[in-house]
């Protein structure tokens, strides 16, 4: 198995597991003398099942991730850890230029004028490269997902 599809089989799993939960919670209690749509037992041994199995791809998944290495010797354990926080670097740098370049009416001359604390189109320019090399490091991440197996 590719690690892409286990990646794919884990979300699979996660929805399950969700929707598990509801039709457990949907069955928790029943008017007396009346029966369950589904019975808890049944679901339970599934939702027990299911976990077990998520927890053990997820250690394989993990597995995976630090013993792949790119041509540069670093793990994709690490090239994810770098995606994830250049996201939210690009995220928080998204919603900072929106707030910087909102443009404020005003309604007359004698209203205070609002300015922008920073240089908005140097800023979007670095949001821009930013939000490239995201893009370009995701990429590189999905093909090798696509080409690792998966370390059981």
């Amino acid at each position: 198995m590719k690690l892409a599809e286990a990646l794919h089989l884990r979300a699979d799993l996660q929805k399950r597991i969700q929707q598990l939960g509801v039709r457990l919670n949907n069955n928790a209690k029943v008017q007396e003398g009346d029966t369950p749509a589904e019975d808890p037992a049944v679901l339970l041994r599934e939702l027990e099942s299911c976990t077990n199995e998520l927890a053990e791809l997820i250690a394989a998944i993990n597995r995976t991730n630090c013993a792949t290495v790119n041509a540069d010797g670093v793990s994709l354990t690490d090239m994810i850890a770098r995606k994830d926080a250049m996201a939210l670097r690009v995220s928080m740098l998204r919603s900072f230029m929106d707030t910087a370049s909102a443009k404020v009416d005003r309604y007359s001359s004698k209203e205070i004028r609002v300015c922008s604390t920073v240089d908005v189109r140097e800023t979007q320019k670095t949001l821009d490269s930013l939000s490239k090399q995201l893009r370009e490091l995701d990429v590189t991440i999905q093909g090798m997902n696509w080409t690792v197996d998966l370390i059981r």
